[in-house]
């Protein structure tokens, strides 16, 4: 009796056992994987714009998995701008991706023919700006108000020169910034604009000097625009490129450093201040959620610093002039509170002293009709407006910044 006691408490426990996992399961361990696809420019190891990038999108699929939702990503690396982009999002379509995202300027053409191959299949260019007006249902945009934090990086950078020059190791007008740029359309200079009127914010006496490499990541032509910038003079360094390279320049050469897409100290922590990103997170997991959901994305979207999508990295405070840390912080509230407007036309000036009164915003294409673009108006040019694209605008040269070439 004993013993049949025992055998039947086992088998009730084994039953209680399996109802209990069943009871715990949730949509991610009892459905079949719903899997996204992402073709990317570089790898991981640029440690800087992919880098960010698949920080965002893990990040947002480890946060899908835990909301239930079974979600696997399938990478393809390493492309160029080139007909590989339209080979990777063929075979991740094929493979059965449901949603596919393209991390670079120059994939959305690669990307849209195949897009009219799979109807089903929802395709993201990211940082462009055409596939919101190609008339297809299933190809869209995204990207951020980087200019924001770009302003708070130079809001950095600003106090830095002040410090240099407070300190006689500069003097006003040796405030020279150098700033590393991938090419010279609107996209980089809309950044670098907004960095400099950040610095200029509080560092009146500041200029920049613009080197172009005519790429988006390529470490050894960083490092050769960065020594070229310092040998004309520049005391700091920033970058719209996809490396750390112009980071480690600064260092190597003693003069200081702001970066993009991620946090550069720890390869420059004699030099770099901090840097500004888009956090990619948010919208990735939204956009995901809800193509499983059934619930139509925006055509286009642009993510906010108000939203925690456009941010800046911790101050580096080791070499950070005092009160840095507070001004940024104000700098940040002000934005969002919209007391600081980025493009306020009264704080630049173009063409040699004139007020900037009128620019189109325009795609590189010019697709938008001319009498529904004009983003000048209350005395602010309006980047990254909602009723115009997410894409950057912004291509006035303004006073102060002197570009030294030019890269298409």
């Amino acid at each position: 009796m004993k013993k049949l006691f025992v055998v039947l408490l086992i088998a009730l426990l084994a039953v209680t056992a399996v109802f209990a996992q069943a009871g715990g399961e949730t949509k991610a361990e009892g459905s079949k994987a719903t899997k996204v696809g992402f073709v990317v420019i570089n790898d991981e190891n640029d440690l800087g714009y992919t880098w960010n990038f698949m920080n965002g999108m893990n990040a947002a699929i480890e946060q899908l998995n835990k909301d239930g939702y079974n979600v696997e990503l399938v990478v393809s690396r390493g492309h160029g701008e080139d007909a590989t982009v339209t080979d990777a999002n063929r075979e991740l379509a094929a493979e059965g991706c449901v949603a596919i995202f393209n991390n670079s300027y120059g994939f959305e053409q690669f990307m849209a023919p195949v897009a009219d191959e799979f109807p089903g299949v929802q395709f993201v260019s990211l940082t462009n700006c055409g596939s919101q007006l190609d008339g297809r249902d299933n190809t869209y945009n995204a990207f951020a108000a980087i200019y924001d934090g770009r302003y708070v990086a130079g809001v950095a950078a600003g106090m830095k020169l002040n410090q240099l020059i407070s300190e006689g190791k500069i003097k006003p007008e040796q405030a020279i910034v150098g700033y590393v740029g991938a090419y010279s359309f609107a996209e980089v200079i809309s950044g670098m604009s907004g960095y400099y009127l950040g610095i200029k914010s509080v560092c009146p006496s500041a200029t920049m000097l613009v080197q172009f490499v005519g790429s988006w990541g390529d470490p050894t032509l960083e490092a050769s625009a960065a020594e070229a910038l310092i040998a004309q003079g520049a005391v700091m360094i920033s970058q719209h490129s996809d490396t750390t390279t112009p980071a480690t320049t600064a260092a190597k050469h003693g003069v200081f450093h702001t970066g993009y897409n991620t946090d550069m100290t720890a390869q420059a922590p004699t030099a770099s201040l901090l840097s500004c990103r888009i956090n990619w997170e948010p919208y990735f997991y939204t956009f995901i959620k809800n193509v499983i959901d059934g619930v139509k994305n925006p055509s286009d979207y642009c993510g906010t610093m108000a939203n925690g999508e456009v941010l800046v990295t911790e101050l580096n405070e080791a070499i950070a002039a005092p009160g840095t840390k507070e001004a940024i912080a104000q700098a940040e509230a002000d934005i969002i509170s919209g007391k600081i407007q980025v493009f306020d036309t009264s704080k630049f000036t173009v063409n040699g002293g004139q007020t900037l009164t009128s620019m189109l915003a325009v795609d590189s294409d010019g697709d938008f009709a001319a009498d529904k673009c004009e983003a000048v108006w209350d005395g602010v040019f309006h980047e990254s407006y909602p009723e115009f694209q997410s894409a950057p605008y912004f291509t006035a040269v303004i006073d102060g910044i002197t570009w030294l070439n030019v890269a298409y």
